[in-house]
Formats: C-alpha cells, sequence, structure tokens
C-alpha cells in the first residue's frame, strides 16, 4: 500500500504542475499585448510574400499588355502612313500629267524636283506641304 500512496502522491504533484499551465488567462486584454509567436510571425511574413508576388505579377502583366497595345498601335500608325503615301503617290501622278512644264509653275517645279530623286518623289513632298 505505501508504494501505491507513492504514486498517488507523485501523480497528484504532477497534476497540481501541468495544472496552472492548461488554465487559460484570466483577461482577455492581456491577450491583446502579448506579441505573436515566431510560428504566427512566419505565416504572416509568408502571407505578405504572396501578396506581393501576386501585385508583382499583375504589375508585370499590366506592363506586358500595354507594351503590346503601344506596339499594335505603332503598327496602325505605319500601316496609316502607308496607306497615305500611296493616296498621294496618285495625286502626284495626276499632278504631273496635267502640270504644263513650260508655264511657271511647270518651270518652278522642274527647279524644284532637281533636289528629289525623281519628280514622283518631288511632287509628293510639294502635295504632302500644300
Amino acid at each position: 500500500m505505501d508504494s501505491i500512496d507513492k504514486l498517488l502522491a507523485e501523480l497528484k504533484t504532477e497534476y497540481k504542475e501541468e495544472q496552472p499551465k492548461q488554465q487559460p488567462p484570466k483577461s482577455t486584454t492581456a491577450k491583446s499585448f502579448i506579441p505573436p509567436s515566431p510560428k504566427s510571425a512566419s505565416l504572416m511574413d509568408n502571407l505578405l510574400v504572396e501578396v506581393k508576388a501576386d501585385f508583382v505579377e499583375k504589375d508585370a502583366a499590366e506592363e506586358l499588355k500595354r507594351q503590346e497595345e503601344l506596339e499594335q498601335e505603332r503598327i496602325r500608325q505605319e500601316q496609316l502612313k502607308i496607306k497615305q503615301l500611296e493616296v498621294l503617290k496618285v495625286q502626284a501622278k495626276e499632278w504631273l500629267g496635267k502640270i504644263d512644264p513650260l508655264s511657271p509653275e511647270g518651270l518652278w517645279f522642274e527647279r524644284f524636283a532637281e533636289s528629289y530623286p525623281s519628280k514622283l518623289e518631288a511632287a509628293i513632298e510639294y502635295l504632302r506641304n500644300n
């Protein structure tokens, strides 16, 4: 019986030592001032890293979309210039066909066209500026 009493006394002692550890805090306000445990801080850090990575990814996607839009606009502008040049070529050919080379305008144009590789290019430039 003596050994059973010793065992019971040991169990009571262990129970009393563990009991204060298991009791919840008496005040809920004290809990809010307790700094977060390292585990919860690392979870928060991981969450922040994920959120930051999401923002970086979204920013990169938006930048890529913006670059693509700029490239599309540049291509559209180039195509518009080509169309305008084609229209000017047609107009210049018509104008060259109508001009009298011995008229004051025709003589002036001959002089003007000397600095261009061809009369057509000179006529295009003249029509573009007028």
